[in-house]
């Protein structure tokens, strides 16, 4: 049992227990969203005391410097002095430039940054409001193409934050944001090397950015993107996407519907379905899966078992180490 200070108070940290759930345990309200060191809304700063690197292996080497770690990763060995974080170090300031609906459930946000920012497309960022509740939003904007920063977000029915920002958030306002974040993105280099993108929902939000970064930098071989939700308005972004397609002959797009009854030009299953009904052998290939956590998990598995390799699987919200023991037919 470890003893964390905070504020002046000391609590208990039992043995293998996190520095949030200790704190969340006996009363101390923290932000926090994933609770598995993805979303990087948990962020502490050490004070005295050994942080565990496992802790600060997420966050950049500027702010492990200052101590800064994650909370929700942290399992203290030793006695640990901890503080909010500098507001100046992890969050920055953006104006709202346009809210505006791309369908009946999914809102497009853009920002402007009061200062530049150094990301790349399929980052996420986390927005904040004032009263301190987060969310993360991947971007489906791109460096040099966009000006602005753009996140798509689905209107929960009950949702605090995306209720606020499709009813109350106006262009002019001012929100926090802390980011990039995130390794899912396209990296230039091997550009005959086939793409695969797969996503649900809003999980579309970072393939978008992803597909037409790989495009603007000459990317040759084919990339084939697979977009899925369970009902047709859902698949938003369809006239973009296919003008990409018709403007590229390497770029492929097919949306698929899981819940719905057949339409015209929509593949009646679900996107990961219908990717790996298409795609049987992909030995070579680099995936990136965005969308709700079950589609993920399973797609990665079996993306793995159909060859492609560990580092050429690209998924910010899960891990793949417990793959690397599972044998390939």
């Amino acid at each position: 049992m470890a003893a964390i200070a905070f504020r002046g108070v000391e609590y208990e940290c039992r043995e293998s227990e996190t520095v949030l759930d200790a704190l969340l345990r006996q009363g101390v309200a923290l932000p926090h969203s994933c609770r598995v060191g993805q979303c990087l809304t948990c962020v502490l700063r050490g004070l005295d005391g050994l942080v565990p690197p496992e802790a600060q292996a997420p966050l950049r080497e500027t702010l492990r410097r200052q101590g800064y770690f994650l909370a929700c990763c942290c399992r203290p060995q030793s006695p640990l002095t901890v503080s909010l974080p500098d507001e100046g170090a992890i969050y920055a300031r953006a104006r709202v430039l346009e809210n505006e609906p791309l369908a009946p459930l999914v809102w497009r946000l853009r920002l402007q940054p009061a200062e530049p920012i150094d990301y790349s497309a399929g980052q996420f960022i986390n927005v904040r409001r004032a009263d301190g509740l987060s969310r993360s939003y991947s971007l489906a904007s791109v460096p040099g193409q966009d000006a602005a920063l753009e996140v798509h977000v689905k209107r929960h029915t009950g949702g605090a934050m995306s209720t606020w920002i499709s009813d109350d958030l106006k262009p002019g306002a001012e929100v926090d944001f802390q980011g990039p974040n995130g390794a899912c993105f396209y990296v230039p280099g091997r550009p005959e090397q086939p793409l695969l993108l797969v996503g649900n929902g809003t999980g579309l939000a970072p393939l978008y950015g992803i597909a037409r970064a790989a495009l603007a930098v000459g990317h040759s071989g084919p990339i084939h993107l697979y977009h899925g939700s369970r009902h047709a308005e859902g698949l938003y972004l369809r006239d973009e996407l296919v003008a990409m397609a018709t403007a590229h002959a390497n770029f492929h797009y097919t949306p698929c519907l899981s819940g719905s009854p057949d339409i015209s030009g929509c593949r009646p299953q679900r996107a990961e379905a219908a990717a790996f009904a298409d795609h049987a052998d992909l030995g070579g290939w680099r995936l990136f899966l965005c969308g709700c956590p079950p589609m993920v998990t399973g797609a990665q598995r079996q993306a793995y078992l159909a060859g492609v390799d560990l580092a050429d699987i690209h998924a910010d919200s899960f891990t793949l180490r417990e793959l690397r023991t599972e044998p390939r037919p």
